[in-house]
C-alpha cells in the first residue's frame, strides 16, 4: 500500500513536471522572439558606413519623438549644433538627411543641383498626384517636358511681360477697393489677399478670375490650407511609414478626401473648356495642353489630361498659398514696425510723385522697399525646408556617402539665418539688403524659391506679386494694429508653409490722413 502511494505520488510529480516543461519553453521562446524584433529593429536602426551621423533612434517610430510639436526647426538648428551642417534623421524605419546652413545646402541646390535633381518616394505624396505634375514628379524625360513646356505657356500668357504686370495691377485695384470697403472696422486680409493672388494664376490657366466671395475658389483655398498644414504633420508621417494604416478611418484620410475636392474643381474647369475647344483659338493655359494633346505626334509621350491636372493643381497651389502667405506675414511686420513702414511710404511718395502706378522696372529706384520686401521674405521663409531632393544615383555630400533615393531636406530657414552669410542675421533688418551706400544688394544665400535646377517655375511671378500688391498697399493705406495692449503675434505655424496665425488690422486711407 506505502508502495502504491508513493508510485502515486511519483507519477503525478512527473506529470506536473512535464507540463511544466513546455510552459517554461514557451515564455523562453516568446522573450527570444521579443530580443530578436528589438535586435532587428536596433541593427535596422545603424547608419550605413560614410552615412551623415545622427542622434539614437526609437524601433520603428525613428526620431519622431526628439521634436517639439511648436517649434521642430529650433530642435534642428540644436541637431546641427552637435551633428554639423549635415546630419540625418530617422522617420519611421526610413533614415533622412538634413543640410544645415547655406554651404552644404548650395552643394545639393547647385554645385551638385543634377545630381541632387530627383524627389524621394513619398507614399501619401505618390498616391495622390501618381508622380505627375512638376513639384514633386521624378526628375526624367516626363519632368524636362512638362516643366519646359509650362515655362512656355506662362511667359506666352505674359509672365515677365508688361501684360502679366498690367493683370497683377488690375487684381491689386480691386484688392484696394475690398480693403477700402472693410477699412471702416479691424479686419482679417487673408480672404482678400488670397483671391487676389489666386486670381492673377487663374487669368493665365483658366482664362477668368474669381469674386471675394466665390464658394467654389473659398473651399478650394480652405482645404489647400488644411492640407498643407497635415502634409509635414505625424498622420501623413504615419501614412508614408505604416502600410497596414493606410486604410484605416485615421485623420490621414482628410489629407485625401480634400484633394478629391480639389480635383473636383479641376475637372469642373477642363470639361468646361473640353465643351467650348475650338482648334487654333486657345485662350488660356488649359486650351493650349489640350491643343497639344491632340496632336498627332505627341501619343505616347507625357502630355494626357491626367498629367493636366496635376499640373493645373501644381501651379494653382505654387502661385496662391506662398505668394499669398507672404503678403499676410508683410503686413503683419508693417504693423509690427511702423517706422520701416513710415520710411517705405516715403520713398514710394518721393519717387512716385503724381504718377498714378508703380511698375516692376521701378524696383532699382526704390531700394529700401525693395530691401524690405526682401527681408520679409528671408525672416518668414515661408517654405521652410523647401521640396526634398534625393540624389538619382549614389552620390557624396560634404564627404558623406548618399545612396540613391535617400530623402534630403535642405532647411531653407537655416540658410536665412547663418551668420556666415548675414549682418543681422536674428533681427528684422532691411539693412541685411543694403550696402554702405543705401543700395539695394541680394546675397547669394537668399534662397525663398530655393536654386538650381528645380528651382520654384513661379518665381518672377512671384516677386512681380510681391513688388507691384505690397506697393499698392503702402501707397494708399496706412496699417495699424487695433490692439495697443498686445504686440503683433510673429510666431510662425509650421507645416508644409509656415504661415502666422489669423489676425486682423486697421487700415486709414492716406489721402484722408493727409
Amino acid at each position: 500500500m506505502t508502495l502504491n502511494i508513493q508510485s502515486l505520488l511519483n507519477s503525478q510529480q512527473q506529470r506536473e513536471t512535464e507540463r511544466d516543461v513546455p510552459a517554461i519553453n514557451m515564455d523562453i521562446l516568446s522573450w527570444l522572439i521579443i530580443l530578436s524584433l528589438l535586435f532587428l529593429c536596433l541593427w535596422k536602426s545603424q547608419r550605413p558606413k560614410g552615412f551623415p551621423p545622427g542622434p539614437w533612434s526609437l524601433p520603428l517610430i525613428g526620431n519622431l519623438l526628439q521634436f517639439s510639436k511648436k517649434e521642430p526647426l529650433k530642435d534642428l538648428d540644436q541637431l546641427a549644433q552637435k551633428y554639423g551642417p549635415v546630419f540625418s534623421l530617422y522617420f519611421g524605419g526610413k533614415l533622412a538627411v538634413f543640410t544645415h546652413g547655406f554651404s552644404s545646402a548650395k552643394e545639393v541646390l547647385v554645385t551638385k543641383g543634377l545630381e541632387f535633381a530627383g524627389r524621394p518616394d513619398n507614399p501619401i505624396l505618390d498616391y495622390i498626384i501618381k508622380k505627375k505634375g512638376i513639384i514633386s514628379a521624378p526628375y526624367g524625360q516626363a519632368w524636362k517636358e512638362q516643366r519646359r513646356f509650362s515655362l512656355m505657356l506662362l511667359r506666352n500668357f505674359g509672365l515677365g511681360k508688361k501684360s502679366m504686370e498690367e493683370k497683377i495691377l488690375q487684381e491689386a485695384t480691386c484688392l484696394i477697393e475690398a480693403f477700402a470697403e472693410n477699412s471702416g472696422a479691424p479686419f482679417d486680409p487673408q480672404p482678400f489677399l488670397e483671391t487676389a493672388v489666386t486670381n492673377v494664376m487663374s487669368s493665365i490657366l483658366f482664362g477668368k478670375r474669381f469674386e471675394n466671395n466665390d464658394s467654389s475658389l473659398t473651399t478650394v483655398l480652405d482645404v489647400l490650407h488644411q492640407n498643407f498644414k497635415m502634409a509635414m504633420g505625424p498622420w501623413a508621417m504615419l501614412y508614408n511609414a505604416v502600410p497596414l494604416v493606410r486604410r484605416l478611418p485615421l485623420p490621414h484620410q482628410r489629407i485625401l478626401t480634400n484633394i478629391q475636392k480639389i480635383f473636383a474643381f479641376l475637372e469642373k474647369e477642363l470639361e468646361e473648356h473640353k465643351a467650348m475647344f475650338i482648334s487654333g483659338e486657345t485662350r488660356d493655359f488649359i486650351d493650349v495642353y489640350l491643343e497639344e494633346i491632340k496632336k498627332a505626334e505627341r501619343k505616347g509621350s507625357s502630355f494626357e489630361e491626367e498629367q493636366l491636372q496635376v499640373l493645373l493643381m501644381d501651379l494653382l497651389t505654387a502661385g496662391s498659398e506662398t505668394t499669398a502667405g507672404t503678403l499676410r506675414w508683410a503686413l503683419l511686420y508693417l504693423v509690427a514696425f511702423p517706422e520701416i513702414q513710415e520710411k517705405c511710404q516715403k520713398e514710394i511718395d518721393s519717387f512716385l510723385g503724381s504718377n498714378s502706378n508703380l511698375q516692376c522696372e521701378d524696383r532699382e529706384k526704390l531700394p529700401y522697399t525693395n530691401a524690405v520686401i526682401h527681408e520679409i521674405q528671408r525672416c518668414t521663409t515661408v517654405v521652410p525646408l523647401g521640396v526634398p531632393h534625393t540624389p538619382i544615383q549614389n552620390a557624396q555630400l560634404w564627404g558623406y556617402q548618399i545612396p540613391k533615393g535617400t530623402t534630403i531636406f535642405t532647411n531653407l530657414h537655416s540658410i536665412h539665418h547663418d551668420e556666415s552669410q548675414w549682418k543681422f542675421p536674428h533681427e528684422f533688418n532691411p539693412s541685411n539688403f543694403l550696402n554702405a551706400k543705401g543700395e539695394f544688394v541680394k546675397p547669394e544665400a537668399f534662397l525663398p524659391f530655393s536654386a538650381g535646377p528645380r528651382v520654384c517655375l513661379g518665381e518672377n511671378l512671384a516677386r512681380m506679386e510681391l513688388f507691384l500688391f505690397l506697393t499698392s498697399i503702402l501707397r494708399s493705406f496706412q496699417v495699424s494694429w487695433p490692439d495697443v495692449s498686445q504686440a503683433p503675434d510673429l510666431t510662425p505655424n509650421f507645416g508644409l508653409t509656415q504661415l502666422p496665425s489669423s489676425f486682423k488690422i486697421s487700415m486709414k486711407n492716406r489721402q484722408e490722413i493727409n
